[in-house]
């Protein structure tokens, strides 16, 4: 017999379901400014780990992505020849090499996605300090389990 009563369990479903569809739009969202950019949607989404997590070494790169290596080159050679990183030697090896957006072309990502940071600056209003805290935890949180559950899969483990 289950613990957790049936309003709960429908409150959490309704979550995951609306975790679902916000994936869904996001996904659009980012394909739409990628579209704008001239860039394939995988191409775009490291570009945006670039941006936020680099430099990082290609190797990183195609793990936080979830890409095979070689793709990986694929994917940087197309970036690189549009303008958007440059790949540099690593300072603390020299011989290793790491992967850095490019400042010059941001301003571009930032207006393609200023209708959403627009509209998100909106909907944060509507929030006191704590339940803006309770939202950034609870998301932060969510992004943790879909990177654990995505590195179990491609390590074959069962999710």
């Amino acid at each position: 017999m289950s613990s957790v009563s049936p309003p709960r369990r429908r409150t959490t479903n309704a979550i995951k379901e609306s975790l679902r569809t916000l994936s869904t739009q996001l996904s659009v969202l980012n394909h739409q400014v990628g579209t704008r950019l001239e860039l394939r949607d995988v191409d775009f989404d490291c570009l945006d780990l670039v941006s936020r997590f680099g430099p990082l070494s290609p190797s990183a790169l195609a793990r936080r992505a979830g890409l095979h290596p070689a793709t990986m080159t694929g994917v940087l050679d197309r970036l690189e020849r549009g303008g958007w990183i440059a790949r540099d030697r690593d300072p603390s090896d020299r011989r290793a090499v790491v992967v850095r957006a490019l400042k010059d072309r941001a301003a571009e990502v930032y207006q393609l996605f200023s209708g959403m940071n627009g509209r998100m600056d909106e909907l944060c209003a509507g929030y006191d300090d704590a339940q803006l805290e309770l939202l950034a935890s609870f998301l932060e949180r969510v992004a943790e389990a879909g990177r654990v559950s995505a590195d179990e899969l491609a390590e074959g483990e069962p999710s």
